[in-house]
């Protein structure tokens, strides 16, 4: 006796409906990056977050080095894939997409730090009822056999280039940020500020010095 033939064809439709959504991502896992771009610029979602997925790490990263600021990180990385999503379309490939979105992430940054009114806000000395406390001080090295004098001379040391930091301006802040924890060259900097790579060359310069400056006593 033959077996019954399906009697509706919604679950055969559906069933390939979703045959035809897996042959889709499987596609789209194999582009390269262009081919991605291409495909998220013409809707197709799947390619766009594969894309953030790819770049997220390092759009994070950046904006907590440079803001220092875990919350306020995390606006800036919503806000500039938000400004990626929007403009994916003007993208040109007339220069790296990794160019591209650093260049997005940075203006971002450079704007949430010209709106903080004051510069103390990004200082790490917080009043308590036992005084001032610097609040990198507070951090405890992991590891049960740290050397305590150590933990306290990396404390004293982190709180220093963290006020160093906080003295350069935005630009060069973003510059030393770019250079000395993203490892880019000065060209690509000079792309990602728009500017030209003397110009980041000179910035670069100016916020080495003020760092050295201001660590000369400790280190």
């Amino acid at each position: 006796m033959r077996n019954p033939r399906p009697s509706k064809q919604e679950p055969m439709h559906d069933a390939a409906e979703t045959v035809s959504a897996r042959l889709a991502t499987a596609a789209v896992s194999d582009l390269d990056e262009a081919s991605l771009i291409r495909a998220a610029q013409k809707g197709n979602a799947d390619a766009f977050e594969r894309l953030v997925r790819q770049y997220d790490r390092s759009v994070l990263r950046i904006a907590m080095n440079l803001l220092r600021a875990p919350e306020e990180a995390r606006d800036v990385y919503q806000e500039a894939f938000l400004k990626v999503y929007r403009n994916l379309h003007s993208f040109r490939f007339d220069c790296s997409f990794h160019t591209w979105l650093y260049r997005i992430v940075t203006n971002v940054c450079l704007d949430h730090l010209r709106k903080r009114k004051v510069r103390r806000e990004e200082s790490m000395i917080v009043d308590t009822s036992d005084g001032p406390v610097d609040r990198v001080s507070q951090v405890v090295e992991e590891g049960p056999h740290s050397d305590p004098e150590r933990r306290m001379w990396n404390s004293q040391l982190a709180g220093k280039i963290e006020r160093a930091l906080s003295a350069l301006t935005p630009r060069e802040r973003t510059v030393f940020e770019l250079r000395h924890y993203e490892g880019l060259r000065l060209r690509a900097i000079g792309e990602i500020i728009g500017t030209t790579e003397e110009a980041a060359k000179n910035c670069l310069f100016r916020a080495t010095q003020k760092m050295r400056s201001s660590l000369e006593s400790f280190v």
